[in-house]
């Protein structure tokens, strides 16, 4: 009886099953919901918000600053002066207005 000469079905089908788990498990480290690629799609979205985020804190506190200015505790009168002529249209006589 010659064992030798007959394929290991066996030994074969376990290396290919060994396989075919590791090329999904690698497949879905890299390109899975929780994979690589998802991460760095993440930490670009985190940036990108974060860089948002700045942009309106600005915005706010310079809001929040020109609210101060035109509150009753405390008038910038050329703030206030800016502002109507704006609203109005109107200009000094003095002024050149360059359009």
């Amino acid at each position: 009886m010659n064992r030798t000469s007959r394929p290991a079905f066996g030994t074969l089908f376990f290396f290919a099953i060994a396989f075919a788990l590791s090329l999904y498990f690698t497949f879905a480290a890299v390109q899975g919901d929780f994979g690589l690629f998802r991460r760095a799609e993440i930490v670009a979205e985190s940036e990108d918000l974060r860089h948002k985020l700045t942009q309106v804190e600005n915005d706010v506190a310079r809001m929040e600053n020109l609210t101060k200015r035109m509150s009753d505790d405390y008038l910038d009168l050329d703030l206030l002066d800016e502002q109507a002529r704006r609203v109005l249209g109107m200009v000094r006589s003095d002024e050149i207005v360059i359009r």
